[in-house]
């Protein structure tokens, strides 16, 4: 008998796009549903940078570098050093998309059997990633009540052993929208230092911060060589589709090593390079708009979730995704149920199960995780949906303060 391989067998399936089927049998029912679940921003795609590729002359669409168009990494230069992040475009890598970075940061700093501690919630696909490189995720809880806080240290401490080897942050961070402070990053800085761990820092969303300051993995003194910056355009310019990422870090040892990965693949997207090169030449307050945008979805998602009877939801300090605690016994069951068992004036939402994003099992069972990527008239259209559906779900249940008063009573 052929069978496929344990690797294979241990690949988890997308907690965001495992409903899809429920979804696109709702539809043909004629069910109008509005996606919470993805972070596919509706924001338009700058036409100059479409524009680009349109009016690119190419006699012959060629392989680039292994490492990227030369005269793409030197314009992210530009863009790293507006930001506050001082690179040369040596120690810059183009990947397709965020995603290859990671595969391509952890296949060149960890070894199989290695450990990678990381705070739960976090973006589910690092569950893949891992495996993909052999690798054992060790999460630590951070909790809603909160807002989703970094975990104190001692809770890092206690799961540090000879095989830990890295450390993943995601800031602003999905799936939470959680926004590091400067102390929590200098904590990280001092436990990298200590314990000579890597920091592998996905910042997708930092041009999206609403609440505080944004501190770049890549600002933090003495942690040079311990630092890998995964980087994309798919939320900065709403170019989900573009797949181009980078992998950045100061660290010739790891560049050098994650090259030979990226040569192994050839070339990054040609055409897609030529749109995030032009990119870098969009105006100075091109993000304005979208960030505005995206801040006044959060305070109307925010203040909508958290009007609904026992429905809690931190807010967000960036990125543009929450996550809510609602009363219900099951999110998987409860998401499954929107899309086949529910609809308000023939419409219902798409949510993704808070279950997928976290590593420890039985966690995340009453949360969601929402991503407000929609107009407002959508998100409140949203909102309505999902309150109607939780005053009706067979699951709904009652909060312990609750039961607490009924039995004093």
């Amino acid at each position: 008998m052929l069978s496929i391989s344990e690797r294979g067998k241990l690949m988890p399936p997308s907690p965001i796009r495992k409903l899809v089927p429920y979804a696109e049998a709702a539809k043909k029912k004629g069910i109008k549903v509005f996606h919470l679940n993805i972070g596919q921003p509706d924001i338009e795609t700058p036409p100059a940078i479409m524009d680009a590729v349109r009016k690119a002359d190419i006699p012959v669409l060629e392989y680039s570098h292994s490492a990227g168009n030369e005269s793409y990494r030197r314009k992210l230069t530009e863009y790293y050093r507006h930001v506050g992040i001082n690179v040369n475009h040596h120690q810059i890598l183009i990947t397709a998309g965020g995603s290859e970075a990671i595969i391509f940061g952890l296949m060149s700093c960890l070894n199989p059997g290695d450990e990678l501690i990381i705070p739960e919630p976090f973006y589910a696909n690092y569950n893949g990633f891992a495996i993909m490189a052999g690798v054992k995720v060790v999460p630590i809880t951070s909790h809603i009540e909160n807002g989703f806080a970094l975990p104190p240290i001692s809770e890092f401490e206690k799961v540090i052993t000879p095989k830990t080897k890295g450390i993943v942050i995601c800031n602003p961070n999905n799936p939470t929208g959680y926004l590091y402070s400067r102390q929590e990053m200098e904590e990280l800085r001092s436990i990298c230092l200590k314990h000579n761990l890597y920091l592998f820092s996905d910042e997708a969303y930092r041009e999206f911060c609403y609440d505080g300051e944004f501190i770049s993995a890549m600002q933090l003194d003495g942690l040079e060589e311990n630092v890998l910056l995964m980087d994309t355009i798919s939320k900065r310019y709403s170019a989900c589709g573009a797949r181009i990422g980078a992998l950045v870090t100061r660290n010739k040892a790891v560049y050098d090593t994650a090259m030979k990965f990226a040569q192994a693949r050839l070339s990054p997207p040609g055409l897609a390079q030529i749109l995030a090169e032009a990119a870098v030449d969009l105006p100075a307050d091109y993000f304005n708009a979208p960030k505005a945008e995206y801040l006044s979805r959060r305070d109307l998602l925010v203040k909508r979730l958290n009007a609904m009877p026992d429905v809690f939801c931190p807010n967000p300090g960036g990125a543009f995704y929450a996550i809510a605690r609602l009363p219900i016994d099951d999110c998987d069951r409860f998401c499954q149920w929107l899309l086949e068992s529910f609809s308000h004036n023939n419409k219902t939402v798409m949510l993704a199960p808070a279950t997928g994003f976290y590593g420890t099992p039985g966690l995340g069972k009453n949360e969601v995780r929402l991503a407000y990527v929609l107009n407002k008239e959508a998100i409140n259209d949203a909102m309505d949906c999902l309150e109607k559906a939780l005053e009706v779900y067979p699951g709904k249940t009652i909060p312990q303060k609750q039961k607490e008063g009924s039995a004093v009573a």
